[in-house]
């Protein structure tokens, strides 16, 4: 029997990359919904809830795994046949971008970074390799490539000394026990305020919040809790009850055999009172590599629910908040399968927590 089709391990870098798509994005692209497969499928959620999540095909879904397997994060975009033949060949191609991503000044230029300008004229002048192409046919070349000019930013690896390990525990157990894992973290912190959002309205009349406000009713954490097997999402929401929301995972298999909990590598999540009821309780805590909160499966259900109880908000309080907030949480686990709820919840995805590492993380081999 072959194994379930499951993407390789994302790197920080991926993570964070992904991230940045499906939170930016345009969420009817298919580059966002190629985003949240790989993203989901990264985390342990299974062939059938990707498909019913972004309403696509499963088999769909299994092509968008493989090709990310194959060659990363460049099966976002996919390359439709079509039009005129190439006029530049394949190592024409990689020399020109491997021109634009060296620096300027070690190719004797006295710039600090190129232009599409300057380095036309570099490619089309340079004695020891010419290759002619207009300004545009450069951009478009270098698009396809995934080269885009952009501002540099600061990065971070992961210094868990434990993070293969963690990440391979969290990979067995969704693999082998998906009825049995659970994932769990903190959705906040959720404050009173007015939340810009989106909304039908007259053209050029937006809906309008208050601009002015006092946040005077302190800050909640929504405890979540998410079963992958079942595809359910529940939760409490008050100020520090990490130990509540645990028991009830735990009671949702009264059955006293093991259950495994997906979670991060906070201080809170593994105080001496967890760990000792965890023992008790056979529960198994994962924890997540410290800056790699990707791993964490419940993540990916964040989106919606920040899109559709936050967004466009003005609550008076904690109270009303939080009905909202479970009265969503019903209608969502009630409507799971239903075709408006999987097309509302593609537009918005996971808000994942990733940090860049330098360092890829072992291919996955390809599941049939």
């Amino acid at each position: 029997m072959a194994e379930p089709v499951r993407a390789r391990r994302l790197s920080d870098e991926e993570g964070r990359r992904l991230q940045q798509i499906v939170r930016r994005g345009k969420h009817e692209s298919i580059r966002v919904r190629r985003a949240l497969i790989i993203m989901a499928s990264a985390s342990g959620t299974p062939v059938p809830a990707i498909a019913r999540l972004v309403a696509a095909h499963e088999d769909t879904v299994r092509d968008v795994i493989h090709r990310f397997n194959e060659i990363g994060l460049r099966a976002l975009d996919p390359n439709w046949a079509g039009g005129r033949p190439r006029r530049i060949s394949e190592d024409d191609e990689a020399y020109i971008v491997a021109t634009a991503m060296a620096r300027p000044k070690q190719l004797g230029r006295p710039f600090t970074q190129w232009s599409i300008r300057k380095l036309a004229d570099y490619l089309a002048t340079n004695k020891v390799r010419r290759v002619y192409l207009g300004r545009e046919s450069l951009r478009q070349l270098l698009h396809r490539n995934g080269i885009s000019f952009q501002r540099t930013r600061t990065w971070k690896e992961s210094t868990d000394p434990d993070k293969d390990a963690k990440l391979d525990r969290i990979e067995e157990v969704t693999t082998a026990f998906p009825d049995r894992c659970f994932a769990f973290d903190q959705f906040g912190p959720l404050s009173i305020r007015p939340h810009h959002g989106t909304g039908w309205a007259p053209k050029t009349r937006p809906d309008r919040l208050p601009a002015t406000y006092k946040r005077t009713h302190g800050i909640r954490y929504f405890h979540g809790c998410y079963s992958l097997g079942d595809d359910q999402l529940w939760g409490v929401l008050r100020a520090d009850h990490t130990l509540t929301a645990l028991k009830s995972i735990r009671a949702a298999r009264p059955d006293g055999a093991p259950i495994y909990v997906i979670l991060d590598n906070l201080s809170a999540n593994k105080t001496p009172a967890i760990r000792a009821w965890a023992a008790r309780n056979k529960v198994e805590l994962c924890l997540t590599p410290t800056s790699a909160s990707w791993a964490n499966p419940i993540e990916a259900q964040f989106g919606p629910l920040r899109r559709f109880t936050m967004a466009n908000s003005n609550y008076p309080n904690h109270t009303v908040l939080a009905r909202d907030l479970h009265d969503y949480r019903r209608w969502r686990n009630a409507n799971a399968r239903h075709p408006d709820v999987l097309a509302a919840q593609r537009r918005e995805r996971a808000r994942i927590r990733s940090e860049r590492q330098q360092s890829w993380g072992r291919p996955r081999s390809k599941a049939a």
